[in-house]
């Protein structure tokens, strides 16, 4: 049987996070071969292709789970999913060319932005956070780009700012290399006012030389990515894929930096249970409560 698991686009993260767990599970005969697969919209289009049984895990921001589950937009119907383990919690953020004037969130008004491809998760995370900082889309003009074609139209001066995916990843690398960036920074009570608004986001912090162009920490907004998989798949299966990450999780830290502190996302099982995984009330596989108890981190 070959495990296929939903990605992202090539350049995305979730792609290249693909890539270490792939390392990962294929050292468990009963999990290999595994196969990658690449999605232009990353978490819908893995709902989707769970709910199709064409994948038997995938890769989602937990701010899409609830959504999928209660079938609300853009989901046309209730898609059943079950957890199976969270995989990073990364920042989310917004970079301009270091010579650009704009400075703060309400400097984008009237410029294009480049937001994401109309149906991914990045436009609903581009909608909460201005929603919450007082701002709409009609504000400003969205432009529709993937990571790769957004990094492409910054440097070449037809968008004015880009919303980017959690760092490291290829994309903002080269980009960082091409043109000078500045990440834009949360003023005052913005950061907070975000954090309020939307419960699945976690405060983190961009760290000085994280990239090329950031010179200081610069406090950001990170959402909490995780992999899903659904109630068909075998529990076996699931156990398996489980308890491998859960035994590698400093080792796919060392093959990808997006897993760096991969352990600690675990943690909250010890004291709120199985709640603390189930995002949007999208309970755990079975498989995975298996391998959280075998491991001691359920009771």
């Amino acid at each position: 049987m070959t495990i296929r698991i939903g990605t992202s686009e090539y350049d995305g993260t979730f792609y290249s996070q693909g890539g270490a767990l792939k390392i990962i599970l294929e050292r468990q005969s009963e999990l290999a071969p595994v196969e990658l697969l690449e999605s232009k919209s990353a978490s819908t289009e893995n709902a989707e292709r769970l709910q199709a049984d064409q994948i038997e895990f995938g890769f989602m921001a937990s701010n899409w789970i609830g959504r999928a589950k209660n079938g609300e937009a853009p989901f046309a119907r209730p898609i059943d999913l079950a957890m199976a383990a969270p995989m990073n919690a990364g920042p989310l953020f917004f970079v301009v060319r270091a010579e650009s004037p704009i400075r703060s969130f309400s400097d984008l008004r009237a410029r294009r932005v480049a937001v994401g491809p109309r149906t991914s998760g990045m436009v609903q995370h581009a909608h909460g956070i201005f929603g919450a900082l007082g701002m709409s889309f009609s504000d400003f003009t969205p432009v529709y780009l993937d990571f790769a074609a957004g990094a492409d139209a910054l440097a070449a001066g037809d968008i004015d700012a880009q919303f980017q995916c959690p760092i490291p990843n290829a994309v903002m690398t080269d980009l960082a290399q091409r043109v000078g960036l500045r990440v834009l920074s949360y003023e005052r009570d913005e950061l907070e006012r975000v954090m309020q608004a939307v419960p699945y986001y976690r405060r983190t912090v961009m760290r000085k030389g994280a990239i090329h162009g950031i010179d200081a920490d610069v406090p950001q907004v990170a959402v909490v990515n995780v992999l899903v998989s659904h109630q068909r798949v075998p529990e076996a299966t699931v156990c398996a894929a489980v308890e491998a990450i859960v035994a590698s999780w400093d080792e796919l830290g060392r093959i990808n930096p997006l897993f760096r502190d991969m352990g600690e996302l675990f943690q909250p099982l010890r004291s709120q249970g199985r709640a603390a995984l189930e995002f949007g009330g999208v309970p755990l596989h079975p498989g995975a409560l298996r391998a959280y108890r075998n491991a001691g981190l359920l009771s």
